[in-house]
């Protein structure tokens, strides 16, 4: 039997728990309609840890979608017509809420099946499995749901406690007025005759006193019923400060580290409407608590009694004021950071999120959110609660916005879309310290009241740290700042202060996840690459990784100290291959085509066990950014003898004249890729076709690639267009050293970024061939790099 029928059958507190699983982030109609589809498809195949599953994901969001649409066509009649607009609007809101985030829709939709199946398990008495196991997620989401159910049970004990508590204190002060009738009865009996008062006195006395007699017992029964409904309200404050904890400072907190490490390259740290809708569920029952403790002192001046109770309840309301204090102000998010690289006069945006906005009616006069970017000596006096107003590091423009209520998601946010960073004041800076490493933040602040202005507020919240530069040649080690703060974070940290050294495992996996990510591979460094980053960053030999596990790593050697015999960083290499890779080399490293991480030795030893024309391509050592190609063939100068030989290092600037396919592809030595694969078989699918017939007279030049002591003459010139041969000079015989493919000349045919155009003019074309034709020896001279 389908679960959903079974769960429809459910009752009582098991009947309410299923309800509670829906609402605006998944509502019970789309489970109703759609039971028959959504249990048929396989959530659990998805992996909510692995990224790359996004892609699934985003197909089951689009089916649910499109299967909601069908559904709403087919609805015919009165009742079907609003059926059908009501199932579109869900349909767009599932929309909007999953598009960016189509994994949350996944974890969303296992948690209510695996609860729906537990409820009906449990119902049954069934020890079966239904479906599915309970991952850790599910098991906190069941344990924070129980919390909510129990609050919601205790909640409703003190509002039906409140009630008979008023009912009989409204009958207390009726009995009350009766006693003081009797008394006025009982003074003026003295102004009547004495036979007369002897007549009636002795009734009235005994009614006075039968009315004392209830009065005092009633009073204590008040009391206690006092008493009691505040020692409920304890229970109920403490379980919501616990709920309040969990999920402001476990769930929210392990949110916004996601958050920090999406800045790395990490998974997306997911949708907020779960967590909003916990928050609002908090605020609903801290509102219902506060009523109840304001009518409870009401109650208390309306009929005073001598005792505790006046106490107990000034504690309750400064608790509870306490409470919802902490959840407004702790919920005041910046769901999108603004870049941690911020370069000056450079357009970006942010956007901040209250999660409770909607629930607390706070959009009804909506309030102004301000931006300020401040300094970390500033977020330090922020946090400690130091006088820091009109205080900022810099002037941003357009840094005021008024946050908008979103009536399909029921979310309140403000959507900051063209602000800039004029000018920035920097501070002293410490010892080595450079700009790059300087940290700012941008203070997000503003204020509203709710309840009528019952309670103000005044929140604030700081964006994850930024590093202002005012060049792009600065980004580079600004990203370096970024990537370290990001990774070795703390929660609850003093701004900004991170390790000054890690683990090398630890760092393994920040570089890993920013590898990935900005490469935007499934393909990351594996073991043996991790082993060459090690060796380059420690100086050393060892080809064990056990070696490495326990060393640690500084900021410095990071990116502050050269590598020995460099004039460059380790992460400023690191991020050189990244850049390479990301814009030219990306098909390749997917193919598995770049071994890269491999030094010069290791591609010799890996080579001279192979056959003639078979290479590698590996990442450069000497320069940033650079690609090599190292092949094996024979020593011209000794026969019988083979060595390996290498060129100059490509570079992004050769890369924009021409692909590294078709580099390979002009060399006809290079026979196999390492260790046996065909290059055409490897390469051939990024060829550049080849090149369309003459158009108007004018044949259209090609460059071609050349080494000359390996060049082979063309079979057949008239077959193919004229080629500009871009010479390279006669490697010296030497293998521990790379050879120069490019001299370094100025070129007059680049531009000053290094573009290539031969559509400009012919003159260019023949220039070129000018330069060709004179003699080699002159213009190209042995270059070592």
């Amino acid at each position: 039997m389908a679960v959903w029928i079974q769960a429809q059958q459910l009752q009582g507190d098991a009947l309410h728990q299923m309800q509670s699983l829906y609402g605006q982030h998944f509502p019970i109609e789309v489970r109703h309609y759609l039971s028959q589809w959504i249990e048929g498809q396989l959530w659990d195949a998805i992996d909510l840890e692995n990224p790359q599953e996004e892609l699934k994901a985003k197909r089951l969001l689009d089916s649910l979608i499109q299967e909601l649409q069908k559904k709403a066509e087919h609805q015919v009649g009165e009742d079907g017509f609003l059926l059908k607009i009501k199932l579109g609007h869900y349909a767009s809101q599932l929309k909007s809420t999953y598009d960016r985030c189509p994994l949350e829709l996944v974890r969303c939709i296992k948690h209510i099946l695996y609860t729906e199946q537990r409820l009906v398990r449990e119902a049954t008495n069934s020890s079966s499995p239904v479906g599915g196991l309970m991952d850790s997620m599910s098991q906190k989401y069941h344990q924070i749901n129980q919390a909510f159910e129990e609050l919601r049970i205790l909640t409703q004990d003190t509002e039906n406690d409140l009630r008979k508590l008023q009912h009989t204190q409204e009958y207390f002060i009726i009995q009350y007025q009766e006693s003081l009738r009797i008394q006025a009865q009982l003074s003026s009996l003295a102004t009547l005759p004495p036979a007369d008062r002897q007549l009636r006195e002795p009734s009235l006395l005994s009614k006075r006193a039968t009315v004392e007699a209830w009065l005092t017992r009633e009073a204590n029964t008040l009391q206690k019923y006092r008493l009691s409904l505040a020692e409920k309200h304890q229970k109920t404050l403490a379980l919501l400060r616990k709920q309040q904890t969990v999920i402001l400072d476990d769930e929210l907190i392990q949110w916004k580290r996601r958050q920090q490490l999406a800045g790395n390259g990490g998974p997306p740290e997911g949708g907020l409407d779960i967590l909003q809708s916990w928050c609002e569920k908090l605020a609903e029952t801290i509102w219902q608590n506060r009523q109840q403790i304001r009518r409870a002192e009401h109650l208390r001046q309306q009929l005073p009694i001598p005792g505790p109770i006046e106490e107990l309840l000034t504690d309750l309301n400064s608790t509870i004021t306490d409470i919802i204090s902490t959840l407004v102000t702790s919920t005041f998010i910046i769901e999108k950071q603004p870049p941690q690289v911020l370069k000056t006069q450079t357009k970006f945006a942010a956007t901040v999120r209250l999660l409770v906005g909607g629930k607390l009616n706070v959009h009804m006069n909506p309030p102004q959110v301000k931006a300020t970017i401040i300094s970390e000596q500033q977020a330090k006096a922020l946090l400690k609660n130091e006088n820091t107003r009109n205080d900022s590091s810099g002037e941003i423009l357009n840094n005021n916005c008024v946050m908008e209520y979103h009536q399909t998601t029921g979310t309140l946010s403000a959507h900051f879309r063209n602000m800039s960073l004029k000018r920035i004041r920097r501070s002293d800076r410490r010892g080595a310290e450079s700009v790059t490493e300087e940290k700012f933040t941008i203070l997000f602040e503003s204020q509203f009241s709710v309840g009528g202005n019952e309670l103000g507020f005044q929140v604030k919240t700081l964006s994850l740290p930024v590093v202002v530069i005012v060049h792009g040649s600065q980004d580079n080690n600004a990203t370096a700042t970024v990537l370290w703060d990001n990774a070795f974070a703390e929660p609850g940290r003093v701004p900004f202060i991170v390790p000054d050294k890690v683990l090398w495992a630890q760092l393994c996996e920040a570089l890993n996840m920013k590898y990935k990510a900005e490469v935007q591979s499934n393909r990351g460094l594996c073991e043996e690459n991790l082993v060459f980053l090690a060796q380059k960053a420690f100086s050393s030999s060892s080809v064990n990784p056990d070696d490495y596990r326990n060393m640690t790593m500084t900021w410095s050697q990071f990116n502050r100290e050269s590598l020995p015999g460099r004039n460059f960083t380790f992460w400023q290499w690191f991020d050189g291959v990244m850049e390479l890779t990301k814009k030219h080399l990306k098909p390749h490293w997917n193919d598995g085509a770049i071994l890269g991480f491999v030094n010069k030795q290791q591609a010799q030893d890996m080579l001279m066990s192979k056959p003639n024309g078979t290479f590698l391509l590996r990442f450069s050592d000497s320069e940033i950014g650079g690609i090599t190609i190292a092949w094996v063939a024979e020593n011209p100068n000794k026969a019988g003898e083979r060595m390996v030989w290498n060129l100059m290092p490509y570079t992004t600037k050769d890369f924009s004249i021409r692909s590294l396919a078709d580099r390979i592809s002009d060399l006809n030595h290079l026979l196999f890729l390492y260790p046996d694969r065909p290059k055409d078989e490897v390469f051939s699918k990024y060829y550049t076709p080849p090149l369309s017939k003459a158009v108007d007279g004018y044949v259209k030049p090609q460059i071609k690639q050349v080494v000359p002591e390996f060049a082979t003459p063309n079979p057949d010139p008239a077959a193919n267009p004229t080629y500009m041969d871009h010479v390279a000079s006669s490697p010296a015989v030497s293998a521990p050293h790379p050879y120069g493919l490019y001299p370094p000349m100025a070129d007059p045919m680049l531009d000053a970024d290094g573009d290539f155009d031969l559509d400009d003019t012919m003159d260019v074309a023949r220039h070129v061939e000018e330069l060709l034709r004179r003699p080699m020896e002159g213009q190209w001279s042995g270059q070592q790099s």
